[in-house]
Formats: structure tokens, sequence, C-alpha cells
């Protein structure tokens, strides 16, 4: 599995074609704790760049873009139910939706761990 990362604070584990997508620990952290998630309906297409998703919490809200093009086949639903594993597990149980993409010149493009922590400081 390849771990890769945007630029707005969005993780992916790729894996095949299959790109599993969440926000980050640092990301969770500047919003604090989550109280919603809105999570896009599965066979959806999407275009990277297009806003797919939504976490709320008493702060602030947040757009969750599409990493990649594709359409997305999984939905989490168990953050839709307890939107607080986004906050205890960001990268494991608190992962929001999976894309199957097409292009992997888009997946090239996503930072690689290295370069996000680089982003942040």
């Amino acid at each position: 599995m390849d771990n890769r990362f945007t630029a707005d604070h969005e993780w992916l584990a790729i894996d095949g074609n299959i790109a599993k997508v969440g926000i980050t620990d640092h990301a969770q952290s500047l919003l604090g704790d989550l109280v919603f998630v809105g999570l896009p309906d599965p066979g959806r297409a999407v275009t990277r760049g297009a806003t797919v998703a939504s976490v709320e919490s008493v702060k602030a809200a947040s757009d969750v873009f599409a990493p990649l093009s594709g359409t997305i086949v999984a939905v989490n639903a168990a953050v839709a139910d307890d939107p607080s594993l986004v906050n205890s597990d960001p990268m494991g149980a608190g992962w929001l939706f999976s894309i199957q993409y097409h292009d992997a010149s888009e997946v090239d493009a996503l930072l690689s761990e290295v370069d996000y922590q680089r982003l942040l400081k």
C-alpha cells in the first residue's frame, strides 16, 4: 500500500487502482471535535479537486475534495454515525471514502509523506 497526501490535508492509502481517503491528523486537530461527517454517494463520478464530502466541528466546517478523478466505490458509514472516529483514528477507522481512479499520473502529482511533513513546517 502506498500512502500519499494532498496540500488540502487529505491522506490516501493506494492499493492498485483504489484509493482510500480521509483527512490527516493535522486537519482533524485543527478542526477539533467533529460533530458531523457528510459522505458522497457510492457510484458517484468525481473530478479531482471537486468537493465530495464535508466535516463539521463545533469550531468550523470544512469541505473534503476529491484528490483523484474516478468513481466513489465505498464510504465509511461508521464515521457518519460516529464522527469522533475521525478524531481518534484519522488514518485508520476514521477513513471517509474510497475512489477507483483511472489516471495514474494524478497519483504521481500527490505528495509523499516526507513532502507533506515539509508542507506542515
